[in-house]
């Protein structure tokens, strides 16, 4: 069974069911810590040297909100399994990555997903939310009515890949009677989430701000040749004749994932919906700021470098002993 908080439709502010105000527990001396890890995906890597350093610094959080690849680390952690997760992206290579691109031109999204939940399942096996020690919320986007959803309870595999499920490129996740996808469409980095759940320090982590010159207006385009576009698969098929058989599938990966002068339908797609990101980030982290902003500089890793994981660990790990500098003054503030 999973609840789901939803946004109020009476105002802005974010509701939560009674039960969820439940006190939060931190250690003695310290206010309670909220960790809170933004949507990003290959960067998102980046929040596993954030809480490395973290946690070597005795700063446990007590309670952890994530979306997207953030729900997935914050998940992997308050799981126990941190470690597995970090060992599987070490691991990753160009190569072994095409062996989790399931594409399917038969469902809702370009690709399948399975197997990558079943990677996610096998590292965090069937631990539900409840059951975990700290206070936990994946932030997911319900398909129609566009509700914030915040995922509390049920199957922490099924919440992460509910806040993963990136439209376009992997499905809807059915949960109870709702079609949810990634909650990067409503609130990237859910400051607010923690905040209603009870902490008083909140770290945040935001992997997609090291972008420089990202929404700079171009006031004059200029006159600029018109690119022809390319035939429709079926086209280019046909004209190669027996041959086109066997180019067919070589010819449809190469529109979905591009080439080096022509972007893939997957790159558009995921490019649109990072700029999305980035503007709903910004309006959301000025009206509702963190205590502390940790900002890895990863904007050199693409959204799809995943076998870059290790780069983006130790970025994540040396932004967070920046970050982390004056936090003495914080935690007396706020003691």
């Amino acid at each position: 069974m999973f609840q789901f908080l939803q946004r109020s439709e009476k105002n802005d502010d974010q509701t939560v069911d009674a039960d969820a105000h439940a006190s939060t527990d931190a250690a003695p001396g310290r206010p309670s810590i909220g960790l809170v890890l933004g949507g990003g995906a290959a960067r998102g890597f980046a929040h596993i040297g954030v809480i490395r350093t973290l946690i070597a610094k005795g700063l446990v959080p007590d309670i952890i909100t994530g979306t997207s690849i953030g729900a997935v680390v914050g998940g992997c952690h308050a799981a126990g399994k941190l470690d597995e997760i970090e060992a599987w992206g070490r691991s990753l290579t160009r190569r072994s990555l095409l062996g989790y691109l399931d594409v399917s031109f038969s469902g809702s999204g370009l690709l399948s997903g399975g197997k990558l939940a079943d990677k996610i399942a096998e590292a965090i096996g069937d631990i539900t939310i409840d059951k975990l020690p700290v206070r936990y919320a994946a932030i997911a986007t319900e398909i129609g009515t566009g509700h914030e959803i915040w995922i509390t309870r049920g199957a922490l595999q099924d919440a992460m890949r509910a806040s993963y499920a990136l439209p376009g490129i992997f499905p809807p996740i059915r949960l109870g009677e709702r079609w949810l996808v990634d909650g990067a469409l409503v609130n990237p980095v859910p400051v607010s989430v923690a905040r209603a759940l009870g902490a008083r320090l909140v770290i945040a982590v935001n992997v997609n701000t090291d972008m420089f010159g990202r929404g700079t207006t171009i006031p004059d385009q200029g006159v600029v040749p018109v690119q022809e576009p390319e035939p429709p698969i079926e086209e280019e098929v046909a004209s190669r004749g027996l041959f086109g058989l066997f180019g067919g599938e070589k010819s449809a990966k190469r529109r979905l994932f591009g080439t080096a002068s022509r972007p893939g339908l997957s790159t558009v797609m995921v490019e649109a919906f990072n700029i999305m990101q980035d503007r709903i980030t910004r309006a959301r982290l000025a009206g509702d700021p963190p205590d502390i902003l940790i900002s890895p500089r990863v904007g050199r890793i693409g959204l799809f470098d995943f076998h870059r994981a290790q780069e983006a660990i130790n970025l994540g790990a040396e932004a967070a002993e920046r970050a982390l500098e004056g936090l003495d003054e914080v935690i007396t503030a706020l003691a």
